[in-house]
């Protein structure tokens, strides 16, 4: 298990440090655990991912369903931020997410365009700013260029920087795929590297090794590469996503793999809300009971 780092340990500014610490001790559990509710899926899959749940639609449904469920931050893109957040403003944190594309277009050259900013953050009330970052794709140069713009302004406006790290590309589909464990395990590094606050990346594959190169061909137990991931994060507290809807139980086994590996939380949004509202409920209590477990020492 990799400890996980405390907020004085990160280096953070005055205004980043606040942020982070109102988050991780003011919300949710209170003991440095981190239970996010994201809810981009509309711009970066489009309605089709309300279908099970056309409740879900409404934004002001999620935004109550975060309160109710006692979750640390709610991830907003900006429209919907401007439009819905207000209600709740002040009672449960928001991540405004400054980019986002849509599916339509191939992956091959994935490009995530910047479409809000750090001051639209300071202005609507945000505790953090998300950027997602495809790591391998063709054109990092122009993905690296309008980060390192947004990662300045957050610098300047003492806003935490979660980063979304996300392998893309025809680089990555060759060489084990976006979730296999070196293209997770990569991610996490780019985004310490690069100075993220704060990590997100997808929980990593061991057996797909088609293509990996030699370290990462052997045989991986899944919390191996779990602890692993979590090491290549270093001082970036690191969320893992929950990715598409799944079995109770395979999410329930997700969450604790990557609590014990030194995670600060987790960051599930369709697995949430693609249920009715009792069961969305229930289900968060059982993550959040794992969390209980794993207070900041």
């Amino acid at each position: 298990m990799h400890s996980r780092p405390r907020l004085g340990e990160l280096g953070l500014g005055t205004g980043k440090k606040a942020r982070l610490h109102r988050i991780l001790h003011d919300h949710g559990l209170c003991n440095g655990t981190a239970f996010f509710l994201p809810y981009d899926q509309g711009l970066e899959h489009g309605p089709r991912d309300f279908f099970a749940n056309p409740g879900a639609a409404d934004p002001r449904y999620i935004v109550k369903l975060a309160l109710e469920g006692g979750f640390n931050g709610i991830v907003l893109e900006i429209g919907l931020a401007e439009k819905f957040y207000w209600d709740y403003a002040g009672e449960v944190p928001l991540v405004l997410k400054l980019n986002g594309k849509t599916e339509i277009p191939s992956d091959a050259e994935a490009l995530s365009p910047v479409h809000a900013t750090v001051e639209d953050a300071v202005r609507l009330g945000a505790d953090a700013v998300g950027y997602t970052l495809y790591v391998g794709t063709p054109v990092q140069d122009r993905d690296f260029e309008q980060y390192r713009k947004v990662r300045a302004d957050a610098q300047r406006f003492g806003m935490p920087l979660i980063v979304w790290a996300y392998p893309r590309g025809s680089a990555i589909e060759a060489k084990g795929g976006r979730d296999s464990f070196y293209a997770v395990d990569y991610a996490a590094r780019t985004a310490a590297e690069l100075g993220a606050d704060v990590v997100k990346v997808n929980y990593p594959h061991p057996e797909k090794t088609e293509g990996v190169p030699a370290a990462y061909a052997g045989q991986f137990a899944v919390q191996e590469a779990m602890d692993a991931v979590v090491r290549s994060a270093g001082r970036t507290l690191l969320l893992v996503s929950g990715g598409g809807k799944a079995g109770d139980e395979a999410m329930l086994d997700k969450a604790r793999s990557a609590m014990a590996a030194g995670a600060t939380g987790l960051i599930f949004g369709r697995n949430v809300w693609q249920r009715d509202h009792d069961e969305s409920l229930r289900f968060v209590a059982e993550l959040r009971d794992i969390l209980a477990k794993y207070p900041t020492e």
